[in-house]
Parts: structure tokens; sequence; C-alpha cells
């Protein structure tokens, strides 16, 4: 057991056992009581990696983080677990989480970076609020709350409110959630989660360059594409404003939504919902099951499909939808 006094590192983090490379050990942030579950304890915890769990007493509780958490490229798993009751809150100031194969300060564990099997990152049971990525420059910055390039994301029973990125530019994007290489191309898992009142240039919750992704059972709502002059950018302008709340773009890969709802949703130029490009036309999108309506569009959108902009391989399957 390692404890941090609260004069000291305000953490306390149980270890099942040692934080050696790859380990996948479950640890513990508090000691059941709100005070005791502080940002330096999830920093050290994400740092070692493994399933963490929160012990923070009965009632809500909303972590304020003084730094951004950051996964070691070493580690083959990592699960935050808040069990329904924790809220990471970047203040507004910072981004939340950060993970990044191909990032050296994080150990440099493979030549293959950007097709590096672990770490595996998931993110359950836990709300993400205030996170800001905004001025971050590293691959192309974005991600307000979450940024991850390499190895595997998935996220489930998830909520991120009022994250943000930088209001400006034709591909930066994810005003909640960047992703970016992704192991051998498989899809992002978005699973039962809540995106609301996110803001970025581009995807206003979710972001991706030549990533896949499922979205099953998950809302939608408020969130905010707010740049301006599109991708590439018109002259004269920033670029930027398209997937009001997930924007796609690259080649080969797959957007599949199934049993969710977008509205009100915004993008100041293409795709008030959604904005899926595949620059070589084998990209394509799947709807199943799901409700699109208010996500206008004040730029362009793809002519009878109300909140997208699509370029890709023939046109998206829609089943058992409403867009309006």
């Amino acid at each position: 057991m390692r404890r941090c006094g609260v004069g000291v590192a305000a953490c306390l983090v149980t270890l099942a056992a040692g934080a050696g490379a790859g380990t996948s050990q479950a640890r513990t942030v508090g000691t059941g009581t709100a005070r005791s579950c502080t940002s330096a304890a999830v920093v050290a915890a994400v740092r070692a990696g493994g399933t963490i769990r929160f012990s923070c007493g009965s009632r809500p509780v909303t972590i304020r983080m003084r730094a951004t958490a950051k996964v070691l490229n070493t580690r083959s798993d990592v699960v935050l677990d808040g069990g329904g009751k924790v809220t990471l809150s970047g203040q507004g100031r910072r981004r939340i989480l950060y993970m990044n194969t191909c990032d050296r300060s994080l150990v440099w564990a493979t030549p293959h970076c950007q097709d590096q099997a672990t770490p595996r990152l998931v993110v359950r049971n836990i709300a993400f609020a205030k996170g800001n990525s905004t001025g971050e420059k590293v691959d192309g910055g974005g991600g307000g709350a979450i940024f991850v390039r390499g190895g595997r994301l998935r996220i489930e029973r998830a909520t991120f409110t009022g994250n943000r990125c930088d209001p400006q530019g034709p591909d930066i994007g994810g005003g909640a959630v960047r992703a970016l290489s992704q192991f051998q191309a498989l899809p992002v898992e978005v699973a039962d989660s809540r995106f609301t009142g996110n803001v970025c240039s581009n995807g206003g919750a979710l972001s991706s360059i030549g990533v896949s992704w499922n979205v099953t059972g998950s809302r939608f709502s408020a969130n905010r594409a707010i740049g301006s002059g599109a991708n590439p950018a018109r002259g004269g302008t920033p670029g930027g404003g398209s997937g009001g709340a997930i924007y796609n773009d690259g080649n080969r890969m797959a957007l599949t939504i199934t049993g969710s709802r977008l509205t009100g949703n915004h993008a100041a130029e293409g795709g008030g919902a959604v904005f899926f490009v595949s620059n070589d036309r084998t990209g394509t999108v799947a709807i199943s099951g799901s409700v699109l309506e208010r996500n206008p569009s004040e730029g362009f959108e793809t002519r009878g499909l109300p909140g997208i902009f699509f370029l890709g391989a023939g046109q998206p399957a829609i089943t058992g939808s409403t867009l309006r």
C-alpha cells in the first residue's frame, strides 16, 4: 500500500501488486471520503495502469483535475471505472486524459507506434466535464476530455459534458474525444454514453482521422462545431465548422450508429449531426434504429440526408431510423 498524506500529494492509491510494465492489477483511488479522491491520486493510478476504481464515499463526487492523467505506453490495460458516481473535471483549463503510443515522453515501446496493440484504454461508468485542450499541438491537438492515438479505446456508460478544444482550424476536432491510429484499424467502441454541450472547431463530441467508430445506445445533444471555412479552408478563413456531433475524415474507415439519438447538434459549416469524408471513397456509414433530428448544417449537407454530409462508398445504409 502506498500512502500520500493530504498535505503532501492528497492521494491514496491501493495497489494489489507492483506497478511493473504491462501490469493489469486492480487499484483504488480514495479511502472512502470525497476528500481522499484527488487529482494526484487519479494521475498516479492512470500512470500505474490496471483496473482503477474509486472509493470516495456514498455520494457523487467531482474530482478537479490539476494535471492531465497520462497513460504510459508500456501498460497493457488501463480501465477507469467510476462506479456511476465520479466526475473528472478539467475545470475549463486542461485536457483530462491522454494516451499516445507515438509520444516518446510516455515511453517508446515499438517502432510501429501508430499500430501498437496496447495500451487498451477503457472508460466506464464515469463522467468527464469541462475538459479543455485549447492550444494543445501534439498530433494536431483536439480531444478536450480524451485524446488517444494508438492502442485501443472503448467508452462504456460514460458522460461527457461541456468539454472543448480549439475553436478554429480545418482538421482539429473532438470537443469530447479525439482518436487517431487505432490498432489494426479496429473501431473505437462507444456504448450507452452521453455527449452534451461539447464544442470544437470540428466534431463537437467525437473526431478522428482514419479511424472507424461503432456507436451504440448513445445520446448526442447540443454539441457544436463552431469553426469557419470548412476543410480545406476557404480563402480568408481559419477553417473548420463541420460535424456538430461526429467528425470523420480519412480513407478506408466505417462509422456505425445503432440505437442512438443525435438531436439538437449544430455545425457552422457541414454536417450538423455527422460529417464523414472518405478521400478515396472507400469509407462507409451505417445507421440503424436511430433518431437524428434538429441538427442544422449552416453551410452544406448531403441532399436527402438532413444533418449529414457524406462522401464515401455509395450512400449511407440507413435502416429503421428517423432523419429530419
